[in-house]
């Protein structure tokens, strides 16, 4: 339910997305180039949270909406203790992510859809541009000059993350989504929040439905909770990854690279004969994108 939420998600912004994408800014950072020009059958796939950018989205997009008076104090203390801990401890708590998903489902509930895009642009100028890690922006920006495909796969609300793809000149992005009835937030999800074993689920349906092999994509992410993930596709890259997922990614000699203090614990780097990237979605998103292609 999860994959399938949120690919209906971004099956219905795809087609806008694409003919409203914003350029993407430069972002100074240097990374080997990856040999995989031409490559039909990868794409890339890279998780949001810490990954792309510093901290959680939902953290930042509380804190937007606490400025716009959307809640109280006492609830911006909860969403700090959260993010506190998220960078301090450099890994997901699932107790603290699903108290972040309820306080921001409690907190949208009886507002239109149109109102939180329209401010979640706001908050990524606001909070997001600057902690986006220019070193996985420099990844990602390899696929796309590939002429590959570049998808964010978030537990994040999707909202959020197709206006942090489309900033980013991306091809997309699948979150959790909201449910919503005429527009209008009720404060309930749709299905599951895409998060773990449901990362691996919508990869796994989209690749299906693309014709993408997964032994020539890749996937990115910090956290050993996307562990099945980074375990479908041939390239499985950890990026400033969690104490769990750097001993899984160096028992199975996975590439890493680690932007917090420096550390480049392996070259980045694929073998000419193979494609990198990753893949996001499911079924229904699949389906748009061979609409889009028509």
């Amino acid at each position: 339910m999860a994959g399938e939420a949120s690919a209906e998600a971004a099956r219905k912004s795809a087609e806008a997305a694409e003919r409203t994408q914003d350029a993407a800014p430069g972002t100074g950072a240097t990374e080997p180039e990856f040999p995989v020009h031409g490559d039909e059958r990868a794409a890339a796939f890279f998780d949001l949270d810490n990954t792309v950018m510093q901290g959680a989205a939902i953290f930042h997009f509380g804190r937007g909406l606490y400025k716009r008076k959307f809640f109280e104090t006492r609830d911006l203390a909860r969403f700090a203790w959260q993010q506190a801990w998220f960078r301090l401890a450099g890994f997901e708590d699932p107790e603290h992510m699903q108290d972040a998903r309820d306080s921001a489902l409690s907190i949208v509930k009886g507002h239109r859809v149109s109102e939180l895009k329209s401010i979640g642009e706001e908050i990524y100028d606001e909070y997001m541009a600057e902690r986006i890690w220019p070193g996985t922006r420099a990844l990602a920006q390899a696929h796309l000059d590939a002429g590959q495909k570049v998808w964010l796969v978030t537990a994040a609300p999707v909202e959020i993350a197709q206006v942090i793809a489309r900033r980013l000149g991306l091809t997309g992005a699948l979150g959790t989504v909201a449910e919503s009835i005429g527009g209008v937030y009720t404060g309930k999800l749709v299905g599951e929040p895409l998060h773990g074993p449901a990362k691996a689920e919508a990869v796994r349906a989209l690749a299906a439905a693309e014709a993408l092999d997964l032994s020539r994509c890749a996937a990115y992410s910090d956290s050993h909770n996307d562990i099945p993930m980074l375990s479908l596709v041939g390239h499985p890259y950890a990026i400033n990854p969690d104490s769990k997922l750097r001993k899984h990614a160096r028992e199975l000699e996975w590439r890493l690279r680690d932007y917090r203090t420096g550390r480049k614990a392996a070259k980045v780097g694929i073998p000419a004969a193979a494609g990198v990237g990753a893949v996001a979605g499911g079924t229904a998103a699949a389906i748009a994108l061979h609409r889009r292609r028509r």
